[in-house]
């Protein structure tokens, strides 16, 4: 029948980094495809989707995208976490891909329409020292961009999360086992608002900064750091604190007006739904692959929205274009979104994903190709083999080790 799915593989290739691509074929040849990469775990989530998931998609009707999503969900044992997640998310992509091109429509539409002309994005400006950052965030500006994370190297330490001595920062490393750095916690508060100081005085007080504390700061500790840094008008201060600890976000909340974003690592509805419903963060940041596609995305910014909370999608290089293209169509028919992350891609990267999404002069468009708006350059991708790579570990400076 040609509205069944009739082939589902699983690609695993490293064009500069590792990537997992779905690629779901229906009877009459419609392609969908879906991203499910999971950094420094690619081949647990490949092995899910191959040997466990993807034989179970034979025969279906891509057309019930939401009856699959619940299939994949509910109808197992074992439930949520990222490797799960991260596979439902992409077989759940490639079905709205599929539905997109069998409608002639790009996904967006799909999902409403567009809410906005354009969706801005903020990228990654990194510095050694304070003037390397400075002159980072100047190229940022030159680009037009006007949403900006900021983070800056902390005397007395060798590595920081966010930033590094070479002009490209690259976390995940390459090689059998993760590299290690050390983190202060006290240097890193002291030296933070001066960073914050040097910045807002060079962009004025319209440019939006961003920072990220990477769940290194303990409940009390990310509470001094969200009111030490109010006077800087943040548009985000991301991840202070470990977010399974729910509750210590009302502490953080209590002490400070600074604005909260969390929720990278989530991958449910559920992991979220104490800290949107209590109005504990401003900024959900749910990647859609990790958390289950676009159909369950859906959800976690729908209840969001009634509670005031805004969406600001994770949009790492550790998520492929497809990924990408899916927060792309999603922020152009989701009301209550705020921005968009993107760190770009090398060129490689572009060219074994074409895509019809564009970024410029500070903002991403989705582009009007059905579907997804994403292809596969095979070539690419088959002389690009898997590589072994792995997240840092963070340890304090006693050599204990703390959240990454």
């Amino acid at each position: 029948m040609a509205d069944r799915i009739e082939r589902v593989e699983v690609l695993v290739a490293s064009p500069t980094r590792n990537y997992v691509t779905l690629r779901v074929t229906t009877a009459d040849g419609i392609v969908g495809l879906g991203d499910a990469t999971v950094n420094g775990r690619e081949l647990a989530v490949a092995s899910y989707l191959r040997d466990h998931v993807g034989p179970l998609l034979i025969g279906m009707d891509p057309s019930r995208i939401e009856d699959t999503w619940q299939y994949l969900y509910r109808g197992v044992y074992w439930r949520r976490g990222p490797v799960t997640m991260a596979a439902i998310g992409a077989i759940d992509m490639a079905l709205w891909d599929i539905l997109g091109k069998r409608a002639q429509m790009p996904v967006y539409q799909l999902l409403g329409g567009r809410v906005r002309d354009a969706i801005p994005y903020y990228s990654h400006a990194f510095g050694w020292d304070i003037p390397a950052l400075l002159d980072s965030v100047r190229e940022h500006q030159e680009r037009g961009e006007t949403y900006i994370r900021v983070q800056s190297g902390v005397p007395g330490l060798d590595k920081v999360y966010g930033v590094s001595k070479d002009p490209n920062y690259e976390p995940a490393g390459r090689g059998a086992r993760p590299s290690e750095e050390h983190f202060d916690p006290g240097a890193y508060m002291r030296h933070l608002p001066k960073v914050l100081t040097a910045v807002r005085e060079l962009v004025g007080p319209d440019v939006k900064l961003l920072h990220d504390a990477h769940h290194r700061l303990t409940p009390i500790q990310a509470a001094r750091l969200a009111k030490s840094v109010e006077e800087f008008d943040l548009f985000w201060l991301e991840d202070v604190t470990p977010a399974e600890d729910q509750e210590a976000f009302r502490l953080v909340r209590n002490a400070s007006t600074t604005p909260l974003a969390v929720g990278e690592v989530f991958n449910t509805i559920w992991d979220c739904q104490r800290l949107i419903e209590e109005r504990l963060i401003d900024y959900i940041r749910t990647a859609i692959v990790h958390v289950g596609g676009i159909s369950h995305a859906r959800k976690v910014f729908a209840l969001a929205e009634v509670h005031g909370v805004k969406a600001g999608p994770h949009g790492p290089s550790d998520v492929s274009p497809i990924a990408l293209a899916a927060s792309i169509h999603m922020a152009a028919a989701t009301h209550n979104w705020g921005v968009q992350e993107y760190m770009g891609y090398p060129a490689q990267v572009h060219e074994a994903f074409p895509h019809a999404w564009s970024a410029a002069d500070g903002m991403l468009q989705p582009g009007d190709a059905p579907g997804l708006g994403v292809d596969l350059d095979e070539s690419i991708l088959a002389a690009s083999p898997y590589v072994p790579a792995y997240l840092p570990t963070a340890r304090t400076l006693d050599g204990a080790v703390l959240d990454w």
